[in-house]
């Protein structure tokens, strides 16, 4: 990079603040229109950009990193996950990756929380059957759901966003139980009056509902399979707001269509955006289009770390937000 502004490409449409705020500092390719890059557009990106900001539609593996350009020195993605990215691959071309964690939990965990209401008390099935003339008035034993208050939650994955899900689900006056890599402190466990279990297999067959908040890993893949999903009781609901192919779909759709579980609550997908054809036509299991982390507030933090992990790049510093390939 020169003196002069660095040149920055984005590959799908940020907040009107955040592209105001680029321009300012930047020389910067936008996408007004939010058409997802190509396979080709993104090597030509790579190509042409000092620092790409790409998000989780952007699939950059090792093939289309060897063939960046020298120019390249960052990639500055927009969004907490980068298992789209190979951290191997652009930690071996000498490129700087950084992400955006922190601002989109709470509104993460309010999704989860949305959908575990939603799948027990049957509410967006309930507003499909209003709105086709179904409802009669009240009825004392039609549409019945699931209480949440007093029932155990199962959560996968204790980090940021884990634990605040952990405390909604605590308001709710749930029981909390956890499974992670490595246990929390005892600090968090007793303000969350959460177990840890160290046998996720345990775990599954003990509780009402599981909410997955793991990142995605080689070894997350799958991690809930047809095996793990039927120590499940068939009165549990998952809910999943952290990547979709954490959870074997098909296994899952199959169960929740045969009885052998109660219900689900879906904001990501295995082979997103495509989501599993069973699972479309199944009342017991909403579909989210991904809102995670669609809220104004933290769609616009979210650039606005972009932006400052690109700063603190330029101006000589690790950027705070930097990502690097785990050991």
């Amino acid at each position: 990079m020169s003196d002069t502004k660095p040149f920055v490409i984005v590959t799908r449409k940020f907040p009107d603040p955040v592209e105001a705020r680029m321009r300012e500092l930047f020389t910067v390719e936008l996408n007004p229109d939010d058409t997802p890059f190509t396979r080709d557009q993104l090597a030509d990106a790579l190509s042409r950009a000092d620092i790409l900001a790409p998000t989780i539609t952007d699939k950059l593996d090792a093939d289309l990193l060897a063939g960046a350009g020298g120019q390249l020195k960052m990639i500055a993605n927009f969004g907490v996950g980068v298992d789209h990215i190979d951290l191997n691959a652009a930690h071996a071309k000498g490129l700087v990756v950084s992400n955006t964690p922190g601002v989109l939990t709470e509104d993460t965990a309010d999704i989860a929380m949305a959908l575990m209401l939603d799948a027990a008390r049957r509410v967006t099935e309930g507003d499909r059957r209003t709105r086709a003339g179904e409802f009669k008035g009240w009825h004392p034993v039609w549409m019945m759901g699931r209480s949440v208050h007093g029932k155990s939650l199962g959560v996968i994955g204790m980090g940021r966003i884990g634990q605040a899900v952990a405390r909604r689900a605590a308001g709710f006056g749930m029981d909390i139980h956890y499974h992670n890599r490595s246990r929390v402190s005892g600090a968090i466990e007793t303000t969350l009056g959460a177990t840890y279990w160290e046998d996720l297999d345990a775990m599954l067959g003990r509780v009402d509902f599981v909410s997955v908040n793991c990142p995605r890993t080689p070894t997350t893949y799958h991690l809930l399979d047809a095996r793990r999903l039927a120590l499940l009781q068939p009165h549990a609901i998952v809910v999943n707001t952290a990547r979709g192919d954490i959870i074997e779909e098909a296994a899952l759709a199959a169960m929740l269509a045969d009885g052998r579980l109660a219900a689900a609550g879906l904001d990501v997908y295995e082979f997103e955006p495509r989501v599993e054809a069973q699972l479309l036509g199944l009342d017991n299991v909403v579909l989210a289009p991904h809102l995670g982390s669609g809220t104004i507030e933290t769609r616009t933090a979210m650039g606005e770390k972009v932006i400052v992990n690109i700063k603190a790049f330029l101006d000589g510093h690790r950027p705070p937000d930097r990502v690097v390939p785990a050991e």
